[in-house]
């Protein structure tokens, strides 16, 4: 994947967990991982799931730890 698209992933995954940043941080991090999952597509979600186990350099912390969740329950 290109850095350019890998960017814009990880801006877009940025904007959403900001919507959801005035709630209590458990909250927003669920709120954030279930518009992932229910808005992007698997290969979208496998995209910066990979990049965030890669370090996931530029992710907010809501939106790592939702990548994080999302992984998480993909696994189980």
């Amino acid at each position: 994947m290109s850095a350019e698209k890998m960017a814009k992933l990880v801006r877009m995954a940025n904007q959403i967990s900001d919507y959801f940043r005035t709630l209590p941080e458990a909250e927003a991090v669920a709120s954030t991982a279930d518009h992932l999952r229910r808005f992007w597509t698997p290969k979208m979600r496998g995209e910066i799931a990979a990049f965030a186990e890669s370090g996931g350099e530029g992710l907010n912390r809501i939106a790592a730890q939702a990548v994080a969740a999302l992984g998480a329950r993909t696994a189980s």
